[in-house]
Parts: structure tokens; sequence; C-alpha cells
């Protein structure tokens, strides 16, 4: 973190919320060296402006239409250097004495002056929340998943994913038109998003609206495979699993 001026972004869906906060941090600045970084109305455009500029302190909003404050903090947390996070909330119903005990600050709406400006003097001593505590407070599953590519954060849409299939330390997230390698636990991806997606295998989870039928394969012993809508490869499903060919035959 830079040692002259705090550059803090203010991420908050609402306007007038944006325009408090930034109030209050013209307010801090006769105190305190900080300086506003730019302000974002959502997750995506957050992560955009964090990533192609200097950002010390996120002022992050917890609920936010298409991606909230606590996921938007999961992928920050795939950055090389990411900044320091000071969450925004109107509600007191998250889990917010997990975030005193790890040192992670937020701030009750309405804002106040003398908070605000005693979160921003901690900000060098805050750490971030471990991402297994962010994924139990948030609760809902993610929207995207973050692949980390030479120093930035590629987010992959989860409606985009077709099936994803563990390779050794990795799981391969295959969307219509490209692989991305994603350093997550496939049994975890499975709890995330079970209600989207169905394991076939005990390496491979599809998206079950992608299931397009099912064939089966005279050299294996007739064994069955998925076939998918978007790629072009016919997925094993092992023996355990076969029940799902029963399950999702009806539906087709």
């Amino acid at each position: 973190m830079l040692d002259d001026f705090l550059k803090v972004l203010i991420v908050d869906d609402e306007m007038p919320a944006r325009r408090r906060l930034r109030e209050l941090l013209t307010d801090c600045a006769s105190k305190l060296p900080v300086e506003i970084a730019g302000e974002a109305a959502s997750g995506l455009e957050a992560l955009d402006i964090i990533e192609s500029s200097d950002v010390d302190v996120v002022l992050l909003d917890i609920r936010m239409p298409d991606m909230d404050g606590l996921e938007l903090a999961q992928h920050l947390m795939k950055l090389p250097n990411p900044p320091a996070v000071i969450f925004t909330t109107a509600y007191n119903d998250y889990a917010l004495d997990a975030f005193e005990v790890h040192a992670v600050d937020y701030l009750l709406k309405p804002i106040r002056l003398g908070r605000l400006f005693n979160a921003l003097s901690r900000a060098n001593a805050l750490k971030p929340l471990p991402l297994d505590m962010l994924q139990a407070v948030a609760g809902a599953p993610r929207t995207h998943l973050s692949i980390q590519e030479r120093g930035k954060v590629h987010l992959v849409p989860v409606s985009d994913i077709i099936y994803m299939k563990a390779e050794l330390k990795y799981v391969a997230l295959n969307t219509k038109d490209k692989t991305y390698l994603l350093e997550e636990s496939l049994s975890n991806l499975e709890e995330e998003f079970r209600e989207d997606f169905v394991r076939i295998h005990r390496n491979a989870l599809v998206a079950k609206k992608c299931i397009a039928g099912f064939v089966k394969d005279a050299s294996e012993d007739g064994a069955w495979k998925v076939v998918l809508e978007g790629r072009p490869e016919k997925l094993p499903i092992s023996r355990r699993q076969q029940y799902i060919v029963k399950q999702y035959k009806g539906n087709l």
C-alpha cells in the first residue's frame, strides 16, 4: 500500500450511497491522505477498475445485483496484490462476527464519518477473510468462477460452463468455445453448484441444461455416454452414476 495517498474505490449499485461515501471521503481527506480512485456500480465494473489502476482500499457494498460484494471479494483474492476490503451493508444478518475475528472491517449504513475514518486508518492492518469463510458467509453459489492469467483475473460465467472435469490439481472448465483451468476442488464445486450440475463420473460434472441425450458405446460393454449441447465430445458415465440416464431421459 502506498505511503502518500490511500487510493479508495467506492463500489455500490446505488448512486445516493456512492455520493454519500464520496462526501465522507472528502471530509476524511483533511486529516487522512485519501484519494478517490473511482466509483463502480457493480462487481464486474469494480474488478475492471482494480486491474487497470492503483487501488489500495475498496469500500464494498455487500448486496448488489449480478455479483454481490462477497463474491467480488473472493475474486479479488486471486490478484497478486489484492486491495484491502471494507464491507458496507445496511443489513446485520451477515456473519459480521466472523469479519471482526479475521480483522476484516465493515461499516453499517448509514455510515458515520468517525467510523469510516477509523476503518481507513486501520486499512494497512486489514487481512482478507479466508476463502472458505467468505463462501460460507455468502451462502449463495457464485455467478462467476475466477481464473488467474498473467497477473489478471478472468471471470468465467457459470452459466457458460458446459462441463467441469478434474485434471490433476486443476479442474477444466469447458465452455462452448474454450477451456479454462481452475485450481479448486471438484468436490467443492459439486457442493456449491449441485442445483445446476450433476456428477456423471468421479472426475466430471455436467451442466444439467446442457444434457442433450445419451448413447451407448458398443465398444465399452454398452456403457452410457452423455451427449452435450455445444460440445462435440461424448462423456462416459460411470457405473455408479448410471441412474442419471433414467432420471434425465424422460426430460429430454
